[in-house]
């Protein structure tokens, strides 16, 4: 029976492409007029889409827990995949979000946080600035006035509109010959959903003064379009312009990894330490990436280094309670599992510390304590398909083969793109005699995992079992 486990460092809410597109007339004639429309079928190692595809000899998922579109999980949440940016243009001009709401604050500005925007609260009496009552032509003549008031319209108030009629305006009034506002009218077009007049925007902004933000926005356009290949060697131009920039190779660092080629995104996050050996992304993904390499004492050097930095969180100790454990340095485990739960801020990351403390019993035998490790895991976070699986695995031992059944089920619905819940149900099946749910499991376990030695033996034998009849 194969257990689902990971080192549970974050949840990531995929990036939002283009949608999948039905193809009838309509449809094509639809992708032929989008400018944004991205190939349905991409050429191997060329999509984000596909991360599978890489060349890069990524983890197997038997080694290093995915995601549903197939990534592996990375070390660090990243500002870009927190939330998701708006998808149509109706939902950017219905401005959900603005400075009073409790959204993380993301790379609005190129991965830099805005402290000034949070200073700048609604007044009981009335708004800050009434944006209908603006004549935008005249401010759009007074240049200094004119970004002063387009950055608060921008990051405060998440007016995309009123903003992108400030910055057009502005542009005319300078001729066209003022980078800054191309920029900005490229992150206005960026936040609609026109990618490629944002692109356009970005391009003739570079044209004009190299910096380092507007490659990071046109990156981030590019890897919308799903065109990372792009987006590296836009990168790796500016690293020509800008040698060394940290920001750029951390840029080139998560294209690879979000690639499934993590050998070469660990190269140039070591490169990142080499610029600044205070980067805590990079730290964190290295640390990541040794310890689903089979190398938890490398791994804990690295979180160790995090908590000397000042770092103190519940994702933290809960990686270092993994990494002692594998280690085999089990005085450090359960004190380093115990501060996590202290400082966990969610029930979510409770039940990621619950989970891995599962995990920790099951290997040293307490299968008792395994057992209730994962109920309470379930109780913070009933959604936890891992959880579920394992579960299921502990219940089989017991012959409660109904129970398990269940757990099984919920599992696969809940996280269908993990083969182990998938596999269990086909050897289960298969020790029950339904031999038909077994195979029809162990293909979607396939599926989810190619290159699983034992689904294929399953797989084979029930063949050669079908052949017979």
């Amino acid at each position: 029976i194969q257990a689902a486990w990971s080192l549970k460092t974050r949840a990531l809410t995929e990036m939002v492409y283009v949608d999948e597109i039905d193809m009838d007339q309509e449809g094509i004639a639809e992708m032929i007029l989008d400018e944004n429309a991205v190939a349905q079928v991409a050429r191997p190692g060329t999509s984000l889409k596909l991360p599978g595809t890489s060349q890069g000899g990524g983890p197997s998922p038997a080694v290093r827990p995915v995601t549903q579109s197939g990534r592996p999980i990375t070390g660090f949440v990243r500002p870009s995949t927190q939330g998701g940016r708006p998808s149509t243009m109706e939902q950017a001009i219905r401005t959900p979000r603005t400075a009073l709401t409790t959204r993380p604050i993301t790379s609005a500005s190129g991965g830099y946080i805005r402290p000034g925007t949070a200073s700048m609260l609604t007044n009981p009496d009335g708004p800050f600035i009434n944006l209908s009552r603006l004549n935008l032509t005249k401010y759009a003549q007074k240049p200094k006035l004119a970004k002063a008031l387009f950055e608060y319209i921008f990051h405060h108030e998440n007016d995309i509109k009123n903003a992108l009629d400030l910055a057009a305006l502005a542009t005319e009034h300078a001729q066209f010959k003022d980078w800054w506002w191309k920029v900005q009218i490229g992150k206005c077009y960026y936040r609609l959903g026109l990618y490629r007049e944002a692109e356009k925007q970005f391009k003739s902004a570079l044209k004009q003064q190299d910096m380092v933000d507007t490659f990071l926005y046109l990156a981030k356009v590019y890897l919308r379009l799903d065109q990372p290949v792009t987006a590296l060697n836009l990168f790796k131009q500016g690293l020509e312009r800008f040698p060394g920039e940290v920001t750029l190779i951390c840029g080139i660092a998560r294209i690879y990894e979000e690639m499934n080629n993590i050998s070469s995104a660990a190269e140039y996050y070591k490169d990142v330490l080499k610029q600044d050996n205070t980067h805590v992304e990079a730290i964190a993904c290295i640390g990541s990436n040794h310890f689903y390499s089979d190398q938890p004492e490398i791994a804990l050097r690295f979180y160790r280094r995090l908590l000397q930095m000042g770092v103190y969180n519940c994702q933290l100790f809960n990686n270092l309670g993994l990494c002692c454990f594998y280690a085999q340095q089990y005085d450090m485990t359960l004190s380093s599992f115990e501060r996590a739960l202290f400082l966990a801020e969610n029930e979510e990351e409770t039940a990621d510390v619950w989970y891995n403390l599962g995990h920790v019993a099951v290997g040293i035998g307490d299968l008792n304590l395994a057992y209730q490790c994962f109920k309470l895991s379930l109780v913070n976070n009933n959604d936890y398909a891992e959880a579920y699986n394992n579960l299921a695995v502990l219940e089989m031992r017991k012959g409660h083969t109904e129970q398990a059944g269940a757990l099984l089920q919920t599992a696969s619905s809940l996280a269908p793109h993990m083969y182990e819940p998938h596999f269990n149900i086909a050897i289960l099946s298969e020790k029950v005699g339904d031999l038909q749910r077994s195979y029809t499991a162990a293909q979607k376990s396939e599926e989810a995992f190619p290159g699983h030695v034992d689904t294929q033996q399953l797989l084979k034998q029930l063949k050669e079992h079908f052949a017979m009849l």
